[in-house]
């Protein structure tokens, strides 16, 4: 069979040779033909290296096939390209990259113990594999320095009682060490971003992406989605209020009902209307409650109505990106004092009114009756500290503090 050689300085060869021929016979012959000497040459055949001993039949090698041949001179040079600077970034980050490619083995075990540095070898971008070079770097003179440092207390004087507190501070971290590599090792699950959960809703008539949020006192829509749904005509501006989490964002007001399709059925919602771009829709406790709702982490889906109806839960790749960008949410949460962040929305405290909040208002914690009416709505099941707050917000009047613990 015919193969054509191909020299470091590109010269081309074109030999006949027999496919039982071993590695070390088409290197004698290579000599001849080139005066490299035997020992000096190494042949590469799709990017891996022949053995002496191997015959060509055996390596695949076929017909018109191509055969590269570098002398340890070249090969030198090329193990200067695969060396590395001061910073620990590579000389020539594409040889470096084409070396670990043509390794299945060492890519195999790169994605197990390094899966970063492994997705950056198998990309395109050499400024990414060389960031990642310079942290490896860094985090290996580290931890040379860490070690340093345990010798160096190992053997400082037991009295110094610096050098305790160093060694003190050292065992501390070594467990916070071993407890992260314990972690990492069998709950690898636990340094992965949890996605909230959302699920396909439609609000009279308009398809949605809605928050399922069981830590939220209310039901939420933003203005500008109440807007599209078409639903600001029922804007009820006399519950207007302050919504309160980690931060605050002013509620523009109640929407008493308004349908919602969850799976194929309709269901009646109450909302509150919140001057906050960066929460969409959010289904809270109230409505959980109401239509008897359960979050199946298990099979992944919201049961409604003690499970007449099932809906998944969307994965990632569902959902908008605006929703899931946290750095943007948090820019946008600041701009607007709202509490934007799905963190700070879990535990947000609605709080809204039958009138405006603000103005000159008396103690009404002082009033005579107070008591008798906290302990009425105490009685309904409502934590006492919620109820004081919705009689100081509603100026006493018993019957808007209850509609705000039962509905707002």
């Amino acid at each position: 069979m015919k193969i054509t050689v191909m020299t470091a300085d590109e010269q081309i060869l074109s030999l006949d040779v027999d496919p039982h021929e071993t590695v070390e016979n088409l290197k004698a012959l290579l000599e001849v033909e080139t005066t490299v000497p035997l020992q000096q040459q190494q042949l590469l055949y799709n990017g891996r290296e022949m053995n002496n001993s191997e015959k060509l039949s055996a390596l695949g090698v076929k017909d018109d096939d191509l055969v590269m041949m570098v002398s340890h001179a070249a090969s030198s040079a090329s193990a200067n390209d695969l060396s590395f600077k001061p910073d620990g970034s590579a000389v020539n980050p594409g040889a470096f990259q084409q070396h670990i490619r043509r390794d299945s083995n060492l890519i195999g075990q790169l994605f197990q113990t390094d899966p970063e540095l492994a997705q950056a070898v198998v990309g395109n971008d050499l400024n990414k594999l060389q960031e990642i070079l310079r942290a490896r770097h860094q985090q290996r003179s580290e931890l040379r320095r860490r070690e340093e440092e345990e010798i160096a207390l190992l053997q400082a004087d037991p009295f110094d009682v610096e050098a305790q507190r160093k060694i003190e501070a050292a065992i501390r971290q070594k467990g916070i060490d071993e407890n992260w590599a314990a972690a990492l090792e069998y709950n690898p699950e636990g340094f992965a971003r949890v996605v909230m959960l959302y699920v396909d809703m439609e609000v009279n008539g308009v398809p949605l992406k809605a928050f399922v949020d069981s830590g939220a006192q209310s039901t939420i829509i933003s203005k500008s989605c109440a807007e599209r749904c078409g639903l600001l005509r029922l804007l009820d501006q006399r519950y207007k209020g302050i919504a309160h989490g980690v931060g605050q964002s002013e509620i523009l007001g109640r929407i008493h009902v308004a349908p919602i399709k969850i799976g194929n059925i309709f269901y009646p919602c109450s909302f509150l209307v919140l001057d906050s771009p960066n929460m969409e829709f959010l289904f809270g406790l109230d409505m959980l409650r109401k239509h008897q709702c359960i979050i199946d982490l298990k099979e992944n889906v919201l049961r409604v109505g003690g499970g007449e109806v099932s809906v998944p839960f969307l994965q990632e790749k569902d959902i908008p990106s605006r929703f899931l960008d946290e750095e943007k949410y948090s820019k946008q949460a600041s701009s607007s004092g709202a509490a934007g962040k799905t963190e700070t929305t879990e535990n947000a405290n609605v709080q809204s009114g039958g009138q405006p909040s603000g103005g000159a208002r008396g103690d009404v914690t002082q009033r005579p009756d107070f008591e008798a009416k906290v302990a009425k709505l105490v009685e309904l099941g409502f934590a006492r500290e919620m109820v004081i707050e919705a009689l100081k917000l509603c100026d006493g009047n018993e019957e808007q503090a209850a509609g705000i613990l039962f509905g707002g």
